[in-house]
């Protein structure tokens, strides 16, 4: 058996052993797929889940049992049939890959993004038999000429060139209007076809109590603080902040002791896609945005990046051990109420909110638009397997956060 070393590599490993929950997942795709590659129409296959819940581990396994059969089992409905494993996210494409080189059922070829497949299959006259798609929540719902996509949208393009199409979802995962997304968008779709859905809603990435995970969600889906839960540090190290650069360092010493502990941020801090350094200053904290990554190395695992502040960008899909969040200037505290509130003047991911035209009501808008930032938000709280501190820009956001910290029995980090 091959040996899987790699922290990203081993999390999506094909030899990760799943649960019976997630084993039966796997054969009722694989039995749906089967009966519907000899119709003689598509057919689609939906797995719903928040971020941790083991999404991608199915899918890995899914993909690698599909390509085994089709390459190696003459007597499988699914031997020479032609599959593609699809991801709109060229770092979590990196990690995919390298597990492809090292299996030989696996080709570094059957991985790729969206965009390249359509264009590459319409090039050829070609079709396919299965498409998995990980992370569909980032399909493209509308042209991106950029990115050399001139349909409308990429999962009914996807459709109309495979038989059968699996994917994976979570709305909560939204965070760009070009890949805009709602279950009942994805239905609209999806529902035209012979479909079956699955929802997975226990907890694998984080170590955190169920308690805390629901106080995170809180946050973010509801823009509400409650009092911290009492489990809130059970066999989890989590902690709150009023220093980042106190934070940070605490954050570079979980990194020298286990590895893959980072630093990350939500937007609101000066960032151009100019090639040069953009800073984050808190205090005396002050650190640049993650540089785009041109190595075949994902972000999170390159050790120079320990002195980076990552993003969603560079840290969704992924696991890290530690994460210290800071919560950046477009989300803060109503004064004299427990509700949070989104400040769109001071988001400065200008990429994330390019006009629609299938959009034009002014409130709607700014609805989606506060949705996707703390999308974002809830996209770093679940980024850490052992510990998640957090940091606040806003003054009166951080003093409430202190005070639900101490008040759930909890001490404030002191200097070392």
């Amino acid at each position: 058996m091959t040996q899987i070393d790699n922290m990203a590599v081993k999390k999506l490993s094909p030899f990760k052993k799943l649960t019976s929950e997630q084993e039966h997942l796997v054969n009722d795709v694989l039995h749906f797929t089967a009966h519907h590659l000899q119709e003689d129409y598509p057919a689609t296959y939906t797995i719903f889940g928040d971020a941790g819940t083991g999404k991608s581990v199915i899918l890995s396994q899914l993909f690698d049992r599909l390509q085994k059969a089709a390459r190696q089992d003459s007597n499988s409905p699914f031997y020479h049939t032609t599959n593609y494993f699809l991801v709109n996210h060229p770092e979590i494409l990196k990690v995919y890959r390298e597990i492809a080189g090292r299996l030989p059922e696996l080709y570094k070829k059957d991985f790729a993004r969206p965009t390249s497949l359509i264009n590459q299959l319409d090039k050829r006259h070609e079709k396919i038999d299965v498409a998995i798609i990980d992370e569909a929540h980032l399909l493209l719902s509308k042209p991106d000429h950029y990115n050399n996509f001139y349909h409308n949208n990429q999962l009914v393009e996807i459709i109309k060139r495979a038989k059968v199409v699996v994917i994976v979802f979570d709305q909560y995962q939204v965070l760009r209007m070009k890949s805009l997304w709602t279950p009942g968008r994805l239905r609209k779709i999806t529902n035209q076809y012979p479909h079956r859905e699955y929802h997975l809603t226990k907890m694998f990435r984080m170590n955190a109590s169920p308690e805390l995970v629901k106080w995170f969600n809180t946050f973010t889906n509801d823009y509400r603080l409650t009092p911290l839960p009492t489990t809130a540090r059970n066999h989890y190290d989590f902690r709150i902040y009023n220093d980042a650069e106190q934070m940070r360092q605490a954050i570079v010493r979980r990194n020298k002791a286990i590895g893959l502990s980072r630093i990350l941020s939500t937007s609101g801090y000066p960032s151009t896609l100019d090639g040069g350094k953009h800073y984050i200053k808190e205090g005396r904290f002050k650190m640049p945005w993650d540089q785009y990554n041109y190595t075949a190395t994902p972000w999170a695992e390159l050790p120079q990046t320990i002195n980076e502040v990552g993003s969603i960008y560079t840290c969704q899909g992924f696991d890290l051990n530690y994460t210290g969040i800071i919560i950046g200037p477009p989300i803060s505290q109503i004064p004299a109420t427990n509700h949070l509130q989104v400040n769109l003047d001071k988001y400065t991911d200008t990429e994330a909110f390019k006009k629609r035209a299938d959009l034009t009501d002014p409130q709607m808008i700014t609805r989606l638009e506060k949705r996707m930032i703390m999308n974002s938000l809830n996209v770093l709280f679940k980024r850490g397997v052992y510990g998640t501190y957090l940091y606040a820009h806003d003054p009166l956001l951080r003093h409430t956060l202190c005070q639900l910290f101490t008040r759930a029995g909890f001490h404030l980090p002191k200097e070392d």
